[in-house]
């Protein structure tokens, strides 16, 4: 396997997209921390689950918010694996608002947005960059939404941070190159326990999707790993993963 013994960090690593991505890295041989704030019994249990199909994991806590934290995780990363070559900055947080209702989306709502969305992911690449580098393979996956493109999310300030993680995409493909490849999925509708009690939403979505069908969290953990073996000559790059719904 072209992963095998390459280690990752995959921040919201125990639920959804995360969980999904930290087992199908550990299928392709990767060692993978899986990064919680607050749901620490489910990214016990995804590292659990990985260690006893054979693999390597650990689950790491660490407000990806926190600068401070955010080091301190990478710093344990290197200790437990002695390197660093993935990271996949999923790690989210949201606020259901209307977009009408402009009042209605305080500053709190602003800040808790942007603090992990925006700023958690710009912590956890800098921290991560020198052994990204020192890597030689280096690969850095964001996970956006396609809310960021279209301006239509759970909120104005969702879509603007999501927005922001794209940009921040082309920027540090520029600052990391050559050593680290860095690139953004935009998922479009994901069957999680975001979306859970959904139903009418998710059948309009699959309805109007020309494949028929929302993602699951499998789906964008394909695409992820995707950028991570098969994808050496992309770089600053957002890849849609809606099934077409954007067309």
């Amino acid at each position: 396997m072209e992963l095998e013994g390459r280690a990752a960090l995959v921040t919201g690593g125990g639920t959804g997209i995360g969980r999904a991505t930290s087992l199908r890295l550990a299928q392709q041989g990767v060692a993978v921390a899986v990064n919680y704030s607050r749901s620490e019994t489910e990214a016990e249990e995804t590292a659990r689950e990985i260690v006893e199909a054979g693999g390597r994991a650990v689950a790491v806590r660490a407000d990806v918010a926190n600068d401070k934290e955010v080091r301190a995780m990478v710093d344990r990363v290197i200790a437990d694996w002695g390197r660093l070559d993935i990271v996949v900055n999923n790690a989210g947080a949201t606020r259901f608002v209307e977009a009408r209702d402009l009042e209605g989306l305080t500053e709190e709502d602003w800040d808790q947005v942007c603090d992990v969305n925006v700023k958690g992911t710009f912590w956890v690449c800098r921290a991560a960059a020198p052994p990204l580098k020192a890597s030689g393979k280096g690969a850095i996956i964001n996970i956006s939404s396609i809310a960021g493109l279209s301006g239509r999310g759970s909120s104005i300030a969702y879509c603007a941070s999501k927005a922001a993680v794209i940009s921040l995409t082309r920027s540090l493909a520029l600052a990391l190159a050559p050593e680290v490849t860095v690139n953004c999925v935009a998922p479009g509708f994901v069957d999680t326990r975001w979306t859970a009690g959904w139903e009418e939403y998710r059948e309009v979505n699959a309805k109007n999707t020309p494949l028929r069908r929302v993602a699951t969290p499998e789906d964008i953990a394909e695409v992820v790993v995707g950028l991570c073996t098969n994808a050496r000559f992309v770089t600053g790059q957002t890849i849609v993963v809606d099934g077409g719904r954007t067309i």
